[in-house]
């Protein structure tokens, strides 16, 4: 269903509820459970945007946080921490940078407030699909061509759009509507680097967050710009828009853990996504849980585990810790607030509940067969054996620079 563009992206209750009947049948596959009192999420909302306008949220540790990404107010205190890390950590980031730093004369942040700008007009002569599925699967081997490790696509589902985006020269809220006719979203996952994952909480495991948003930028961009060169509309984006668990969730890609992250058999929650809106035909992927949510259910490890205690131990609840909080859907949820303030006082990202996470670490046949056992009846025993594994080890920051300078 595509609802008009001159509603400016704000769905009334009456869409609302009948969107939830639209997809009732797929959100109880999904575990998607959204009342008929959700409203969309508004972006102004969104942590990292608060922490720019809110002045409970702003502080010296938030303003130096978003310093350290330009080395103004990057520590010098220990492993992990030196100047070094902090200078790869920035490197990493930086074609994203270059992206989401253009549209600041106009409070377009693109990829993160505002969707990426097309380079690329759309062609006058557009080519006949007559097959939509053998598209979808051409599409797909297209964006793995172009770096993607994951891919998986769905219809547009406007509820977990975003109500407004903001202008980010002084936060307003602004339009958030996309052009009219767009249906499908192609959502693509990003693997991010293992050994770095593994040093976490560091500003060197940071690297390997900004090197996916940076190869994801350029990825987007990429397979949105052929979609436009076919004839069809196309838009590129990373974290604006839309909220994007759900989306990759809906494409069959994961399913949603404790952890506030989407589980993914190939690389557990150590991944980062990008979506692209196109009126493209296409055929929409059907999602089949594994039982991973199942699992996530009798597992609190990621909640033991953060140092703010900001992650949930019991069921799925419609609760709203905060204005941050996604409201009227029934899931685990973070305190994003004790997770922020714990990231401003490290200056660097945090991803504790990643790292400790049993699908994080898929890579000798044990992990492979707990993993078989983890989403089996005998899930039971998958328990047993991760409680007996206890927690994994940090790779010490130190020693990842070692295996780099001796690597041959």
């Amino acid at each position: 269903m595509n609802w008009p563009s001159n509603s400016n992206g704000v769905l009334t209750p009456e869409q609302i509820i009948e969107l939830n009947r639209r997809f009732e049948s797929s959100d109880a596959l999904l575990g998607f459970d959204v009342s008929d009192d959700f409203v969309q999420f508004n972006q102004k909302d969104d942590m990292f945007t608060r922490a720019f306008w809110d002045d409970t949220i702003k502080s010296k540790d938030t303003d130096a946080f978003f310093s350290s990404y330009r080395m103004e107010a990057a520590p010098r205190r220990g492993e992990g921490f030196n100047q070094k890390d902090f200078a790869l950590r920035n490197a990493a980031w930086a074609i994203s940078d270059i992206f989401s730093n253009r549209g600041n004369d106009i409070g377009e942040r693109e990829g993160f407030q505002a969707a990426i700008k097309n380079d690329t007009p759309v062609a006058a002569d557009q080519i006949t699909v007559d097959d939509p599925a053998a598209e979808s699967a051409e599409i797909k081997k297209l964006a793995k061509l172009f770096g993607a490790d994951l891919v998986g696509i769905t219809e547009v589902d406007q509820r977990f759009h975003y109500s407004h985006r903001v202008d980010t020269r002084d936060f307003t809220e602004v339009p958030n509507a996309l052009p009219e006719g767009v249906t499908h979203v192609i959502v693509m996952g990003h693997a991010m680097d293992v050994d770095l994952v593994d040093t976490y909480p560091s500003a060197l495991a940071g690297v390997s967050t900004g090197m996916e948003y940076s190869h994801e930028a350029a990825i987007v961009v990429q397979l949105a710009t052929y979609i436009r060169n076919l004839g069809f509309e196309a838009i590129a984006s990373m974290n604006d828009t839309a909220l994007v668990i759900p989306y990759a969730i809906k494409a069959g890609l994961g399913e949603y853990g404790r952890n506030q992250m989407v589980l993914t058999p190939e690389f557990g929650p150590r991944i980062r996504f990008s979506k692209i809106f196109t009126n493209l035909p296409l055929t929409a992927d059907t999602p089949q849980p594994l039982g991973i949510k199942q699992y996530c259910e009798n597992c609190t490890k990621c909640a033991k585990a953060c140092p703010p205690k900001a992650l949930p131990f019991g069921e799925p609840t419609v609760k709203a810790e905060n204005q941050s909080t996604l409201a009227h859907v029934r899931k685990w949820s973070a305190d994003c607030e004790k997770c922020f303030g714990y990231w401003a006082k490290l200056k660097t990202d945090c991803a504790i509940c990643m790292r400790v996470c049993p699908f994080t670490h898929k890579r000798s046949w044990m992990d492979h067969l707990w993993f078989a056992l983890a989403t089996s009846r005998f899930r039971q025993l998958a328990l047993w054996l991760d409680a007996r594994r206890g927690l994994p080890v940090r790779l010490k920051p130190g020693r990842w620079w070692d295996r780099l300078r001796n690597h041959r």
